[in-house]
């Protein structure tokens, strides 16, 4: 056995093993028939292991892991010396800033679980804004940061099962795994990027040179991986792939849970979704500049209490007027940018929904999983497919005895016309979001869409269907320092063939206040929807809403 195994020549040996193990013929071992058996079997878990793990199976990845530590041990004979030299532990002098953070990770997730980065974000504050001018605020973590977290954590005290642990994770995730991101892939995070900054492969680095620049200085796309966090984009300069081959690897790998489409040359991008429910985005050239990957994560908001989310001064105030809307089964978009919570805020407004109304649900890929959350409920979800259109999956929802339909994502014409149809004859209510800055562009948007793709060529009449149809926005915002939070909730009249909007309440200097509330008609919308407690409730809510109008702190100055 060679001496010094550097950690690059033991990966190299490491995928030979399996390699060998995966081609070996049992029947030439001389083996009984019991062993050749469980052989056969080994093989076979090992080989449907390794082709599922790379898409968020944890089963599978814990199995590769276990298999990987077996072979340090058995074939290798690492101890608690040998292995030190593929990462020097007992040196943290010597130890770069990706082995620290691997280290810090392993213990912040033995004690914490998938709360672990969340956790050790948090204790030494690495979500903090940092700013290269004045007015020009970003979040960083770099290699500084790491070394200082190393230094100052205190219980560094590893065995040798945790140094064995902390070094099979490294070699699964240049092996198999999905290299720098695939521990922290697994966190409860909003969500993490890569190859979204730094210089792609087709940089002209010669023409580069000849006008004087520091070539050395620029970083590589595939060092470049960015996290999303409570609302905040987060570059994590510290970290990165080995080099592009290993992005473009991982790129190809990420996206294939349930064998969907090539990602080709061809179309260049694809959308799916991971084992746990994440969703994946892949993107290559030609269509992209370089090989790029999302990873948007929804195992953060899977759950039902509503007043965890909405936590800001007076946070009641949303919280009512969004319960009635949904009790009083009112057609209600929930708008804002992308990560500003507008997923998140409708997992949560289903808990207003009455237990007995069937939920049909469509998606361009299953984000909601909304019978995780709500398992005892009738709820069905179908997609888009190569073979099935999105009518045609609203069509067949017809027939499914569905009493809300829920879109969760409008962002295209057809779409937003499918919206309208459903909104006015596919199910009692509907709900849904959609990325319009402000409740007339949301108005805009779909009366442009019935006119492009609807089969309207009369602007007004398609901007009465608009109206009439919508009935509510609940709009989303997130700060600067990722704080996301109502801005406001509008209600749409339509007035003719054209419409006003009418402010309920909207968020001011860090408080909800109250605007002019709910029209006349739609008190009277929302009540025939009402049993007859809550209808007594409700008109509570309307008498203590139009007293507390009267206070003068309500008519401030606007706002956030």
């Amino acid at each position: 056995m060679k001496e010094g195994l550097d950690f690059e020549t033991l990966l190299e040996g490491i995928m030979d093993t399996f390699t060998q193990l995966l081609r070996e013929n049992p029947y030439e071992s001389g083996l009984s028939q019991k062993q050749l058996k469980e052989r056969l079997n080994n093989r076979g878990l090992l080989r449907n292991a390794l082709r599922n793990c790379v898409y968020g199976d944890l089963q599978a990845k814990l199995f590769i892991k276990d298999s990987i530590r077996d072979i340090l041990v058995k074939k290798y004979g690492f101890d608690n010396q040998k292995i030190q030299e593929s990462i020097p532990f007992h040196d943290p002098f010597s130890l770069k800033a990706e082995e620290k953070f691997s280290i810090l990770l392993y213990l912040y997730r033995r004690e914490w679980g998938m709360y672990g980065l969340e956790r050790l974000i948090q204790d030494y504050e690495l979500d903090r804004p940092r700013f290269q001018e004045e007015g020009l605020r970003y979040y960083e973590i770099t290699e500084e940061d790491i070394h200082r977290v190393y230094n100052e954590y205190p219980y560094l005290n590893l065995d040798f099962n945790d140094k064995l642990n902390i070094l099979s994770q490294r070699i699964y995730e240049r092996y198999k795994g999905n290299g720098a991101i695939d521990e922290i892939r697994d966190m409860r995070i909003d969500g993490v990027s890569a190859g979204v900054s730094g210089i792609p492969e087709s940089f002209d680095i010669e023409r580069a040179m000849e006008e004087g620049r520091d070539t050395k200085e620029l970083p590589a796309s595939y060092d470049s991986i960015w996290l999303f966090y409570h609302g905040k984009s987060i570059h994590l300069s510290f970290l990165g792939f080995r080099s592009y081959k290993e992005l473009i690897r991982v790129c190809r790998n990420i996206y294939r849970y349930n064998n969907p489409e090539q990602l080709s040359a061809a179309k260049g991008y694809t959308v799916n979704e991971m084992k746990d429910g994440s969703r994946v985005a892949v993107a290559r050239p030609p269509f992209c500049e370089s090989w790029v990957l999302f990873v948007r994560k929804f195992d953060t908001v899977l759950q039902e209490d509503i007043h965890k989310l909405i936590t800001d001064k007076n946070a009641n105030l949303p919280i009512s007027v969004m319960k009635w809307l949904i009790k009083g089964c009112q057609v209600t978009g929930i708008t804002g940018e992308q990560g500003s919570g507008k997923t998140t805020l409708l997992m949560s407004l289903i808990g207003f929904i009455r237990p007995s109304y069937n939920l049909r649900v469509h998606e361009l890929a299953f984000e909601l999983h909304l019978r995780r959350i709500y398992p005892k409920r009738n709820i069905v979800t179908f997609r888009e497919t190569a073979d099935v259109s999105g009518q045609e999956g609203l069509d067949f929802a017809k027939k499914c005895d569905g009493t809300v339909s829920i879109l969760g994502e409008v962002a295209s014409n057809p779409v937003c016309c499918w919206l309208i149809s459903m909104a006015q004859v596919a199910s009692l209510f509907t709900l849904f979001t959609h990325h319009a800055k402000t409740t007339e562009n949301l108005v805009i948007s779909m009366r442009n869409a019935l006119l492009l793709e609807g089969g309207f060529h009369d602007e007004r009449a398609a901007c009465r269907q608009v109206a009439e149809a919508i009935r509510f926005d609940v709009h989303m915002k997130k700060g600067m320092d990722g704080h996301r939070y109502i801005e406001r909730i509008s209600e749409i009249v339509a007035e003719g063939d054209s419409f006003s909007v009418r402010e309920i309440l909207r968020f001011q200097n860090g408080a909800y206040v109250r605007g002019e509330g709910f029209s006349k008609e739609s008190i009277e919308a929302i009540r025939m929807h009402l049993e007859e407690k809550e209808e007594l409730d409700f008109e509570e809510f309307i008498k203590e809403w139009k007293d507390e109008k009267m206070v003068p702190a309500a008519s401030a100055n606007s706002g956030a």
